[in-house]
């Protein structure tokens, strides 16, 4: 009866000693890690869609960005927005090339892309008054100068076919031959 009773003991101090493990090992170590999520845990991911923005350079359009960006953010903080994200970051990446981001694409060194993806989230952060934007990723970037769109442009111009035509001009592409069989 004494071996059945320590036995029983013996189970449950086991059983607590493994309850009261697996619960602290899980629990946070710190305040500072239970406010911070860890990179991209945690934050929702926004896909944006593919956005064409014309880069204007010495006073002229000299040819389009075309981007797909992603942006990371936290949802407690997307939920309290007044506007719409997708608006506030369209507005905010237009906003940003065309007011702080000079590019000489004749010069390719010029572009950085880190620059830009930095500054976008810093200009919505800036107008949202908060850290919203955690991330810019960049999904596809493009660039397309204006003389490759007139030259395609250009390429795809097919001389206009006739699907409806007159009885006259009908006659002078046969000839004026009615030949009906009768």
């Amino acid at each position: 009866m004494i071996k059945f009773i320590v036995g029983a003991l013996w189970l449950c101090a086991v059983t607590a000693g493994t309850i009261f493990f697996s619960f602290s090992a899980s629990a946070p170590k710190s305040e500072s890690d239970a406010k911070d999520p860890a990179y991209f845990g945690g934050l929702d991911y926004i896909k944006a869609d593919m956005i064409s923005v014309p880069h204007i350079y010495d006073g002229e359009v000299q040819g389009y960005f075309l981007a797909r960006l992603v942006y990371t953010a936290e949802p407690t903080k997307l939920k309290a927005l007044t506007i719409p994200m997708q608006n506030l970051l369209l507005d905010s990446v237009y906003e940003f090339i065309y007011g702080n981001f000079p590019v000489d694409v004749t010069k390719p060194d010029s572009f950085n892309l880190e620059a830009m993806k930095s500054g976008i989230r810093d200009n919505i952060n800036t107008r949202a008054g908060s850290d919203l934007i955690h991330e810019v990723l960049v999904e596809q970037v493009d660039y397309i100068p204006k003389s490759e769109i007139r030259d395609n442009a250009l390429k795809r111009r097919i001389a206009p076919t006739k699907f409806l035509t007159t009885g006259k001009e009908a006659e002078s592409e046969t000839g004026g031959n009615d030949s009906g069989g009768h």
